[in-house]
């Protein structure tokens, strides 16, 4: 039963299009090949209207630090940002990123995320109701970062558990990063690492799995006098081919009256792997953003329509102190995810009230 549970619970992750490179497919048909998946999930809102995954945008939103411990910067201390994520269905995530400098650890960020899927129903092997139970799964991390001339180099240690019906497992992940900034243009470069660990604890009757390993390269760049900012990342560079074709779905048929399968493209594999994410800069309080995830939207459209999978959309607004962010992001034909994030420098808070 346990396994049972476990393949629905991965399954919901799959559909949120973020399950894992190579291991998605397999996700999606026997019930996830890697553990703590929801790691790949998009924290807040700016990273999802960037496409869902970035390591080179380098502002003060604490929330980056999920994308690339190197982001960790000066602008991001004393700021704390919260995030809330309606998915599809009762699935809804929490994120919570704080910065700040130490004098002697230096600048240190912490982040926490919840993800909860809701309240099923479990039943016996003769079909009787047994009650009901929850699904959900947290992640408590701590980043660090140094810099050295116009090069960033960061670490994050992640504690990560899931539970199933009081069913737990629990896991050690790290992620390493590298930024580059250049000193006079508005270009980054950035590199993680990100999810790689063990599973110190499996779930009950089964074995270690492996950890939701992803290697990212991105850059973001603002071209001189223009009020855009562009980024491209590549994810899941350890493994070129993570094209899933479904063996179910019937293929066309030829002149001959016999089905063609559809084949993997070299230029599919390739295009899978790329994220694009663009801001339009309309003043300090006010930018739009547009992303889009090819792999998202090749894994989750259907065979006659991809109703927007891939693509998100968001706005950030600053007023006074606070700044918000909202995102929608479209993950299937049935429906999307909606992404609130609200920040604010709450050091210059507490020394106002002292």
């Amino acid at each position: 039963m346990n396994r049972l549970l476990r393949r629905r619970a991965a399954y919901l992750v799959f559909s949120l299009g973020l399950a894992g490179g190579a291991a998605r497919p397999a996700a999606a048909q026997i019930g996830g090949q890697q553990a703590f998946s929801f790691l790949n999930l998009a924290p807040s809102a700016k990273i999802a209207a960037l496409g869902g995954v970035n390591v080179s945008a380098r502002d003060a939103d604490p929330t980056m630090i999920f994308g690339n411990p190197a982001l960790l910067n000066a602008d991001m201390d004393g700021r704390l940002a919260l995030s809330y994520v309606d998915y599809l269905a009762d699935i809804k995530q929490s994120t919570a990123a704080y910065a700040f400098n130490t004098q002697r650890l230096g600048r240190i960020g912490v982040g926490l995320t919840y993800l909860n899927y809701g309240e099923f129903e479990q039943f016996d092997a003769a079909g009787n109701s047994l009650g009901s139970f929850s699904v959900n799964e947290y992640a408590l991390q701590g980043s660090d970062s140094y810099t050295s001339g116009n090069i960033t180099v960061g670490g994050t240690l992640k504690l990560a558990v899931s539970g199933i019906a009081g069913n737990h497992s629990v896991g050690a992940l790290a992620d390493v990063g590298g930024v580059f900034k250049h000193p006079a243009q508005d270009f980054t470069v950035g590199l993680a690492v990100k999810n790689a660990g063990v599973q110190l604890r499996p779930y009950a009757g089964a074995g270690r799995e492996p950890m939701p390993l992803d290697v990212q390269l991105g850059t973001s760049f603002k071209p001189e006098h223009m009020p855009l900012r562009f980024s491209i990342t590549a994810h899941h560079l350890q493994q070129l081919d993570i094209v899933y074709l479904d063996p179910n779905v019937r293929g066309q048929l030829d002149e001959n009256n016999e089905e063609k399968k559809p084949k993997k493209s070299l230029g599919d594999k390739i295009a899978r792997h790329f994220v694009v994410g663009g801001e339009l800069i309309l003043g300090k309080n006010l930018n739009l953003r547009v992303g889009y995830n090819h792999l998202q939207r090749r894994e989750l459209r259907l065979e006659n329509t991809s109703g927007g999978a891939g693509l998100s959309f968001g706005v950030m607004v600053r007023i006074s102190q606070f700044q918000f962010d909202y995102t929608h992001a479209s993950i299937h034909a049935a429906g999307g995810a909606n992404y609130f994030t609200v920040a604010r420098n709450i050091d210059s808070l507490f020394k106002k009230n002292d």
